[in-house]
């Protein structure tokens, strides 16, 4: 692939074309592509039930295939969509028998076929090879599997993966993803390749006036938001999240502590964007929990980036991920996240990411984030500043409050107050529990730390800009 480099074709496998996390991955990616080189089509499945055929063309299923979300950026960018009947385990012989007539009615089109989809990647890689396609790629980008049958089922389809041969390249978003699907001993040999699911960083970068816009649209600008980005599947495990938010909301309606009273007073709100097969029940089960009314069950969205904004903390209690780019675009977005420790790793890029069983109690979970919404934590540098800072991130969450912590402008010098009463050694904070400062960062202050946000998870390799060029070096020339 070295010669005559033209423009390159590629061939992306995926189950669809919906606001999934690899959807969204890839279609970042072809946006930032020299596309006048690099060129990507879309083989993507669909029931063949309306054809009447079992192993129909790929003209046959899109004659009677709806349009799917990114269909439209697809050809507005240059690239073509075709399909392939749905695999539902029953129908190998004829799965097969598609793949082997779409290739052969397109030959020499691709010089990669990069699969997806890795379910059946074992099935249709191979075919690809056959037919004569230079490069042949499984990208695992799940790590883990659903329940019952269907998981069991997806693990015996991905066997062949473990063993050298079946693929020319195994790619992986992260190490968790790569073992899942292509077995420890293929990850230890390097021969899985890590590529972070980049996003585009700028996109995200924290932005006070779509915030604002968009508070107003939902109607909670004077709100606290909790929020949360992801398709309504058994992944990511919407019940316990808004089992979560019931503990919360109980626990700020019964603080007769008044361990979170900075927090009294202020609307509560569980901003969650995503669609689903799950939704409908996530409804129900709001309302089983008393807590419907303060949720905000918001779809999807093309401009979500602008969603990230108006959210005040990102919780993403997954039972498992290949690496979400929901816990990256919130970090981007300058919001502390609360994470299952489920998730892979390598999202933890930033000081905003925080970690936690979903074994441990829901209520441990919403006492976390209202802990991080205090700003409370086992050090206090100077308690005075700390609270004159708490009312300050508020007042940008909730607008102007009534009560403040002073009733005149001027601060009290205390440290002159206290001198030789014996207090001034009781409000030294104990060195030994304070933070290394990072510079140009600070939680709470989003707009302050963004620049420095931005260049950790670009330093992470989780810019898409970044991706594109290398990727395109590499579908270019066949290797990195």
């Amino acid at each position: 692939m070295e010669e005559g480099y033209g423009q390159i074709r590629v061939l992306h496998v995926l189950g669809g074309l919906g606001v999934g996390g690899a959807e969204c991955r890839i279609i970042d990616l072809y946006r930032n592509m020299d596309r006048d080189k690099i060129q990507f089509d879309f083989l993507v499945h669909y029931s063949p039930e309306k054809t009447g055929k079992k192993s129909p063309t790929s003209d046959e299923l899109m004659a009677v295939r709806e349009p799917d979300y990114f269909d439209n950026s697809v050809k507005k960018l240059g690239g073509r969509i075709f399909c392939l009947p749905k695999f539902v385990g029953t129908n190998v012989v004829e799965y097969k028998r598609a793949i082997k007539q779409f290739f052969k009615a397109h030959p020499n089109e691709w010089k990669v076929v990069q699969g997806h989809m890795t379910s059946t990647a074992a099935l249709y890689l191979p075919i690809a090879k056959k037919a004569g396609v230079p490069i042949c790629i499984a990208h695992a980008r799940s790590a883990g599997v659903d329940q019952g049958i269907k998981g069991i089922a997806t693990r015996v389809l991905r066997t062949p993966l473990h063993k050298e041969g079946i693929t020319d390249y195994n790619f992986a978003c992260s190490k968790e993803a790569g073992i899942s699907v292509f077995g420890d001993t293929l990850v230890n040999a390097g021969n899985v390749r890590i590529i972070p699911n980049a996003i585009d960083l700028r996109k995200f970068a924290y932005n006070e006036e779509k915030r604002n816009a968009i508070r107003a649209e939902l109607g909670i600008s004077n709100a606290l938001v909790i929020g949360h980005v992801g398709s309504f599947r058994y992944a990511k495990n919407h019940e316990f999240l808004l089992e979560v938010f019931a503990a919360l909301c109980r626990m700020l309606d019964n603080d007769d502590n008044n361990r979170f009273s900075m927090l009294h007073g202020m609307r509560i709100r569980l901003l969650m964007l995503g669609k689903g097969p799950l939704m409908e029940e996530m409804k129900k089960k709001a309302e089983s929990l008393h807590i419907y009314d303060r949720c905000i069950f918001a779809g999807n969205k093309s401009n979500a980036s602008d969603y990230y904004q108006a959210m005040d903390y990102f919780c993403f209690p997954s039972r498992y991920e290949g690496l979400p780019g929901s816990v990256i675009e919130a970090q981007a977005s300058g919001l502390q996240c609360l994470v299952s420790d489920a998730v892979t790793p390598e999202v933890d890029v930033t000081e905003l990411v925080s970690m936690r069983s979903i074994k441990s109690e829901p209520r441990d979970w919403a006492r976390k984030i209202l802990d991080d919404l205090m700003l409370h934590e086992d050090y206090h540098s100077d308690p005075l500043s700390e609270e004159m800072k708490l009312n300050q991130t508020f007042t940008a969450i909730a607008g102007e409050r009534r009560e403040s912590v002073f009733e005149t402008e001027e601060t009290p010098d205390f440290d002159s107050l206290d001198e030789g009463t014996g207090f001034e050694k009781l409000n030294v904070a104990d060195s030994s529990k304070q933070p290394k400062k990072s510079e140009g960062f600070s939680i709470g202050d989003r707009q302050g730390s963004s620049a420095y946000i931005l260049s950790k998870l670009k330093h992470a390799g989780f810019d898409v800009k970044s991706q594109a060029k290398m990727m395109a070096y590499f579908y270019e020339r066949g290797h990195f």
